[in-house]
């Protein structure tokens, strides 16, 4: 098996890593924005681009269940593109500057390319797989009548 038999967490996926250090980026950025945008653009932008971890945690938990996995990757995937439309807002109104709209969207590509891939594998993170990274489950016995 591949490297997921090491994932022990959502906290421990590259893509989750990205995910968070995108959204402290974009939270920094916004900082400098007009305060009249603090209910508009500012939230906006900082709560896409918190979903996007978010989601790939929600997906981890629910990866028991493929079609359900890739759901919540697929709500990380258009997290993470509404996070681009909101940084070129930004770019449009003029808080952010050329460059730092290329970087951050090439941020977002990349997590976007990364969610695809997971969402085209999603096999190796669901269903039988995961008793490569879950402890096996207690069997509960019940008493008979005959026990007493």
């Amino acid at each position: 098996m591949s490297n997921l038999a090491h994932a022990k967490s959502f906290r421990d996926l590259v893509v989750y890593q990205k995910a968070r250090e995108l959204s402290k980026e974009i939270f920094q950025l916004s900082k400098s924005f007009p305060k009249d945008e603090n209910f508009s653009l500012t939230g906006q932008i900082r709560r896409s681009s918190r979903a996007i971890g978010a989601n790939i945690a929600e997906a981890w938990a629910k990866r028991k269940y493929e079609k359900h996995f890739v759901s919540k990757l697929t709500d990380a995937d258009g997290e993470q593109q509404e996070t681009q439309h909101w940084i070129g807002t930004a770019l449009d109104c003029g808080y952010i500057t050329a460059q730092t709209e290329k970087t951050i969207d090439e941020h977002c590509a990349e997590i976007g390319r990364m969610l695809g891939g997971m969402m085209e594998k999603a096999e190796l993170f669901c269903g039988d797989t995961l008793r490569l990274t879950h402890e096996a489950k207690a069997e509960y016995l019940i008493a008979s009548d005959t026990d007493d």
